[in-house]
């Protein structure tokens, strides 16, 4: 099974990745590609751009990759109750190609945050807003107060209550 993960930042430490690749490792005999969405930087998406370049070639590349995927694991930052704009930028270029971004591929929503909403606001959107768009949403999770759930160094969650919950998450969904 190829899983395709990232978390929906551009941060170099982001919060999310680090929780997207943790939560990808606790699937048995799975390849993990992780993305990095400052590889997929294009200008921001207008209409009139698009009429000058047409369709981006990063935003094709993007696609491919989620193409590639049995699954996907994608943990969302939120910024002001939202997605980050780097994400956001990424997926508007890639509808304009496909209207189905997610092109049907079973997926891991998460999200996490410093704050006891773990990404709560994000992640409520991309839940009503993800499967329009192609995503066969499995499961959710959301890590509130990364800070002081998850072990940077260990690159694991602390909290052995949230680790059991995402690890029976993982073990039930079905692809």
């Amino acid at each position: 099974m190829k899983i395709i993960t990232f978390g929906a930042s551009p941060s170099k430490k982001s919060i999310n990745k680090k929780l997207a690749i943790y939560a990808s490792s606790l699937f048995e005999n799975a390849e993990v590609e992780i993305l990095d969405l400052n590889d997929y930087q294009m200008p921001l998406f207008t209409v009139d751009i698009e009429a000058e370049i047409g369709q981006h070639e990063l935003a094709k590349a993007f696609l491919s990759k989620i193409e590639s995927a049995d699954l996907l694991v994608i943990s969302l930052a939120e910024n002001n109750g939202n997605f980050s704009a780097a994400f956001k930028n990424i997926f508007d270029w890639c509808s304009r190609i496909t209207p189905k971004v997610f092109q049907g591929k079973p997926m891991l929503l998460m999200a996490t945050s410093p704050g006891a909403r773990g990404g709560a606001s994000v992640l409520e959107i991309a839940k009503n807003a993800f499967p329009r768009y192609g995503a066969d949403i499995k499961a959710t999770f959301s890590l509130p107060s990364f800070n002081e759930n998850f072990d940077i160094e260990k690159g694991r969650i602390s909290n052995t209550e949230l680790d059991y919950q995402l690890k029976e998450l993982i073990n039930n969904i079905e692809l």
